[in-house]
């Protein structure tokens, strides 16, 4: 899900012809007023950070943004159709009151607290899943075919430096279930485009692979992944696995 609002910086590997699967367009509103580092073989992208170092803040505190004009209105556009699933009857009103640039970051990520509010794990999944859905253009989605460039195939990775729902959120269930495995399953089976997110809980970093068939949740390391005590307001540090990430 929210890998779709995710903007912060990230790190894009190019893999054996230097191609992403995001293209360089420079008139795209999500790339204005960013500023391109370039290395061998990868670039990173910073988006909106109002830190003075131009780099994500230190474990443990919050990332300062500057979110322009399309984040504002994704996030509030994204945020308006999460709104009939967070449950508190009767807040039509506040929502009609608060516009399409009504949503700062933080009230969503407090939209979405109230969305896991007695839902188990499938069910905050299908939510997101659903929301996503809703967004998607007539005759979306499109069939994905594979490409060969210079005769070599393609396999793109992009690796979020400090995952900005994770961080504002401080919540291993909020990542996993309402942004890896929605996010997974949606580029996966809506769009034939295989993606594994592996999130780590250390440095609040994501790594996307795309191309690659995300493993059965049993199977991945994140079905073990205690709570972050220090940070998360609904933590349950007698717990060995986060309690929210059981079915």
């Amino acid at each position: 899900m929210v890998a779709l609002i995710n903007f912060q910086p990230i790190h894009r590997a190019y893999h054996h012809t230097g191609l992403s699967v995001f293209p360089d367009n420079p008139r795209s509103a999500s790339y204005r007023r960013r500023r391109w580092d370039s290395g061998r073989g990868n670039r990173t992208l910073r988006c909106g950070i109002a830190e003075p170092s131009g780099q994500p803040a230190p474990m443990g505190q919050k990332t300062k943004y500057n979110d322009g004009l399309f984040e504002k209105v994704f996030m509030s556009l994204f945020a308006r159709k999460m709104e009939k699933f967070g449950g508190q009857k009767g807040r039509s009103s506040e929502v009609k009151r608060k516009g399409w640039f009504g949503y700062d970051y933080e009230s969503f990520v407090e939209l979405s607290r109230r969305v896991m509010q007695g839902r188990n794990r499938p069910q905050q999944q299908q939510v997101v899943r659903e929301v996503l859905l809703s967004m998607l253009p007539p005759a979306a989605p499109a069939q994905v075919v594979e490409a060969e460039v210079n005769g070599v195939k393609q396999k793109s990775g992009v690796l979020i430096k400090k995952c900005r729902y994770l961080e504002n959120s401080g919540c291993v269930g909020m990542c996993v279930n309402m942004c890896k495995l929605p996010t997974q399953d949606f580029f996966t089976k809506e769009f034939g485009l295989p993606l594994t997110m592996n999130p780590n809980f250390e440095d609040m970093s994501c790594e996307m692979v795309y191309g690659q068939e995300p493993p059965p949740y049993e199977q991945d390391p994140v079905a073990k992944q205690p709570c972050l005590a220090d940070i998360c307001s609904m933590a349950n540090p007698r717990s060995s696995v986060c309690h929210k990430l059981q079915a």
